[in-house]
């Protein structure tokens, strides 16, 4: 799965980056516009050397981020079971959702509201929104698609073991034997079969949890992978400088929120690595990506402005949907949350904790 995770992330990049590397042929429009780029505080060595930094911090970030709920193994109080991880997972649903609509999507209604989108109909409608929606419907579909598929799956595969004849029932050693021993494989092979089709008591949550912590790790990657180019491809370091702490914070947040849905759906430990590796290396890959196109990237010409706006609207209704479906609802319609108030409390005061922190980001990125 490793390899095919990378395989994908540099097949995004290297799409996003053949879309906007020709923007630069594209007119800007002029100063009436207010599309062409100020040369004053341009430092293209200065910026470069902050953008290495910004890889290395932000790439640690993502790391201790998503690793950090994985410390359940050796720390029980981080257990999913714990009412700890429940707050944590709380907290990182606020951190979500408050990307998807205090940092992505006005950032993406700003990209086709745009003076620069002088032809085309990205005026006259508000497909920002249009877009978010349908990324948030094709979520809602892809998740209950795939969640149906591995239950009929492991329906199908159950009703097939139970089928199969027990390994005691055969004839031998005469009719009562034979009798007695049939009895004996039948009740074996129906209590078999029962204890298949049942499966394991949380067999149906776990699969939930697969699908929803791929999805989500889809639209965290998007996300990611678009801020890191855009912060690549600046050749303003005062544009850079603050981005570096504010997008390390963010990744470390995101990175939470990620590694506690994760753990919830208990990959095997190459499984976890894949996955924590993708989302870390995500906005590093695109700093790369973007300092190797920003001789050529212009972000303020059409074609750049269009992509990265239908992507972040995109991304944002992903995770607004996985933030308030499969993250906060699903936990705080639990009997064991509604039967407690302080529980109840610890967790509303742990989401807008992390809403309010991830929404204060948005100052500087």
């Amino acid at each position: 799965m490793g390899s095919r995770a990378l395989a994908v992330l540099c097949l995004l990049a290297v799409s996003v980056s053949a879309l906007l590397a020709p923007a630069h042929a594209v007119p800007a429009g002029g100063d009436d516009d207010g599309c062409e780029a100020e040369s004053a505080g341009r430092d293209k060595a200065q910026a470069l050397r902050l953008k290495i930094i910004a890889i290395f911090c932000i790439l640690a970030g993502s790391a201790v981020g998503a690793g950090l709920p994985s410390l359940g193994r050796r720390f029980p109080a981080l257990r999913p079971e714990t009412d700890l991880f429940l707050a944590v997972k709380a907290f990182a649903g606020g951190v979500i959702l408050a990307t998807a609509l205090v940092h992505i999507l006005p950032a993406a209604f700003e990209a086709l509201r745009s003076p620069c989108l002088v032809g085309g109909p990205w005026k006259r409608f508000p497909f920002a929104g249009l877009v978010a929606m349908l990324a948030a419907i094709a979520t809602l579909i892809v998740d209950t698609v795939a969640t149906g598929y591995f239950h009929r799956t492991n329906a199908k595969r159950a009703a097939a073991v139970t089928d199969e004849p027990a390994p005691d029932d055969r004839p031998a050693r005469g009719d009562l034997e034979s009798a007695s021993d049939g009895h004996h494989g039948h009740a074996h092979a129906h209590a078999h079969g029962i204890s298949v089709l049942a499966g394991p008591p949380d067999g149906d949550e776990l699969v939930r949890h697969r699908v929803i912590s791929q999805v989500l790790e889809l639209g965290v990657v998007v996300h990611s992978l678009i801020i890191g180019m855009s912060l690549g491809a600046s050749d303003f370091p005062s544009t850079v400088r603050p981005l570096v702490p504010a997008l390390t914070f963010h990744q470390l947040f995101e990175g939470v929120g990620l590694g506690g849905c994760i753990v919830q759906a208990k990959f095997r430990l190459r499984s976890v690595v894949a996955m924590g590796l993708l989302f870390s290396m995500t906005t590093p890959v695109g700093i790369g990506v973007g300092i190797a196109i920003s001789s050529v990237y212009d972000e303020s010409s059409p074609t750049a402005l269009v992509v990265q706006g239908l992507l972040e609207a995109a991304a944002a209704g992903i995770l607004v949907y996985m933030a308030l479906v499969d993250i906060l609802a699903e936990d705080f319609s639990k009997p064991r949350v509604q039967s407690r108030a302080r529980l109840q409390l610890a967790l509303n005061v742990s989401l807008l904790l992390g809403a309010g922190l991830m929404s204060l980001l948005a100052i500087w990125a």
